[in-house]
């Protein structure tokens, strides 16, 4: 057993979120592989840092449809995140200027802009409005001569919360730890732009505000379902196991005709690699104790007073410090800088909570290891004509996850093989002034995972796959039937293998494929409005590691952003390596759209 080192992307990411005496115990119980406290102590010598400009790192993604109106700015905060680790997020009175709400707006965005110089790990953050999360966002990793890096985010959804005429609490935590090797200092500016609306102006997202259900408009309320301040660390709460449930106690007013749970995921320690995480019968047969174990499934459950009213299966969002740091400079992997949130639909059981009592609402996670961050927003439609709704649950189905598990290994190599699927449906009515508007709300799932051990342990190699399908319908009396279809795959793909080379250095190798792939589908007015991505990325990485150092090292990425909306389209095709950008393609025609290898649900672009 002396000779076995785990795969080394378990150990590649550099996401420190422990306490100091937590870092020891995890370095101890690594001693025999490569400790990665002191791969950045190198800080990556071998490089070339000619250059004495600040790197721009930038995660891929479509630009924000914006009105061609100048906007009207609005600095909320500006603050050094240096040691801040475990402290009480960073707060700041916000109050909407009035003078950027004069006119009426078409679009808000939320703009992150940071820089950094020095040594430093990933760090995850979250930026809150009165409680309700705005952003879940990863800081990347600086380098001696220094990165910047922007976000900017369509928060136009959180409308009514964002020009409420009063002071609210605008918090950011971010946990940072500086000491004398790890010396970056996060500067951050986080500043709201107020677009006005222009005659004509589309928008393709909050464009049908004139259905009385409610779909596509924006919600006249939004309440958190977070923890409260004051406290130390972030507004999420902290799962550390699949018994350890964060619970949050709310009261919604009783004239709501349609209610939304917006949930926000994101996993760390020893289940920020869950997909690759083994299973325990390997573990134990093995005596591997110390390491992260429960299989590679994952699953987060929404409980609405006892009851499963949906559930997350959440995308591989790789942090900019996993796998191989090198894969991810400067170009961030998919979602790292904007994670994404996942949405519940909670309108068929209105019925249960228009009582004007107390209600709870629980977050638990399949297998979970420590440790997930979990909040939420319920975004609330409110009837201006009526003091009160009704409604009634009529059905409910949400049986448990249907899981399949493979396993053959002799010692410490072997293959196994996950399969899971569910499904989860709810049928209610609620009526108001709208009349009565029975919603239906099914969440289908599928879930693959085979995984390879070889080269006595030292080879993984995980091909996973997740399908997620959404929908979402509401019958109106007097009018046809709306909707909303969502069709997300997630493909996943890991080689990774380490090689011991003698005199104290080894070779690591990791290769990555990693796509994030949607279909959407809604009713809008007499017609349909359709929208597909296919974003897919390959990272190709190598690591020559001498004395626990790096030697030298190679990181290319390669990615297509592909996204084709009804009026509007993106295309990027992008390649880096090293910090250097090969080449850069970027078109915005729409091009017809075919059927492609993803399935029927989804589309391919030429």
């Amino acid at each position: 057993m002396a000779s076995f080192r785990f795969p080394l992307f378990l150990f590649f990411s550099f996401f420190l979120l422990l306490q100091p005496h937590s870092i020891t115990a995890n370095l101890h119980r690594t001693n025999t592989l490569l400790k990665n406290s002191n791969i950045y102590a190198s800080d990556l010598r071998t490089l070339q840092l000619n250059d004495t400009k600040p790197t721009r790192f930038f995660e891929v993604t479509k630009p924000i449809q914006l009105a061609k109106t100048k906007p009207c700015s609005y600095l909320v905060l500006h603050h050094d995140f240096a040691f801040t680790y475990g402290k009480p997020p960073v707060v700041a009175n916000y109050t909407p200027p009035s003078h950027c709400l004069s006119q009426k707006l078409s679009k808000i965005v939320l703009e992150w802009n940071a820089t950094c110089k020095g040594r430093q790990f990933d760090r995850i953050f979250g930026v809150w409005l009165g409680g309700v999360e705005l952003l879940r966002s990863c800081t990347a990793e600086p380098r001696a001569t220094g990165i910047v890096w922007t976000v900017e985010k369509d928060i136009t959804r959180y409308y009514s919360l964002l020009v409420q005429n009063e002071t609210q609490t605008f918090a950011v935590y971010l946990g940072n730890l500086v000491d004398n090797t790890y010396t970056g200092v996060y500067h951050v500016d986080i500043t709201i732009h107020f677009y006005p609306a222009e005659e004509n102006f589309k928008d393709h997202e909050y464009g049908l505000d004139n259905l009385v259900s409610g779909y596509g408009s924006r919600a006249d309320l939004i309440l958190p379902i977070s923890r409260n301040l004051p406290l130390n660390g972030g507004l999420w709460f902290e799962i550390a196991n699949s018994t350890d449930p964060g619970i949050k106690d709310f009261v919604i007013p009783q004239n709501v005709y349609r209610a939304v749970l917006e949930i926000y995921v994101s996993f760390h320690e020893n289940d920020e690699f869950w997909y690759g995480n083994l299973p325990n019968d390997y573990i134990a047969a093995n005596n591997l104790t110390d390491y992260p174990g429960n299989g590679p499934f994952r699953e987060v459950v929404v409980i609405l007073d006892g009851e499963v009213v949906g559930a997350v299966w959440p995308f591989t969002v790789i942090f900019t410090g996993g796998i191989n740091p090198l894969l991810w400079r400067p170009i961030s992997a998919i979602g790292s800088f904007n994670l994404p949130s996942y949405n519940i639909e909670v309108t068929p059981f209105l019925g249960n909570i228009l009582d004007g009592k107390t209600h709870t609402f629980g977050f638990s996670v399949t297998n979970a290891l420590n440790v997930w961050y979990i909040d939420a927003n319920l975004h609330l439609w409110l009837d201006s004509k009526s003091a009160k709704s009704k409604g009634q649950l009529l059905k409910h189905n949400s049986a448990p996850p249907l899981v399949s598990l493979v396993s053959n290994f002799k010692g410490l190599d072997g293959t196994f093989l996950t399969n899971v699927n569910r499904s989860i449906s709810s049928t209610g009515w609620v009526e108001s002034s709208h009349g009565k508007i029975t919603t239906h709300f099914i969440q289908d799932f599928t879930y693959s995972n085979y995984m390879v051990m070889g080269n006595n342990g030292n080879l993984q190699i995980v091909n996973q796959t997740i399908h997620v399908n959404d929908s979402v319908s509401a019958e109106m009396p007097s009018s046809n039937a709306q909707f909303m279809k969502s069709y997300k795959t997630f493909p996943f793909y890991l080689y990774s293998n380490s090689e011991n080379k003698g005199n104290g250095s080894s070779l690591s190798v990791a290769n990555v494929t990693l796509g994030f792939n949607q279909k959407n589908s809604k009713s809008a007015g007499s017609g349909i409005s359709d929208s597909s991505l296919e974003n897919l990325q390959d990272g190709q990485g190598v690591m020559v590691v001498k004395n626990n150092l790096v030697a030298s090292g190679l990181g290319s990425t390669q990615q297509v952003y592909n996204y084709h909306g009804s009026e509007f389209c993106y295309f990027r095709n992008i390649s880096s390596s090293n910090y250097t950008i090969l080449y850069d393609e970027v078109g915005n025609k729409c091009h017809k759209i075919s059927e492609s290898h993803l399935g029927p649900n989804l589309a391919k672009i030429k």
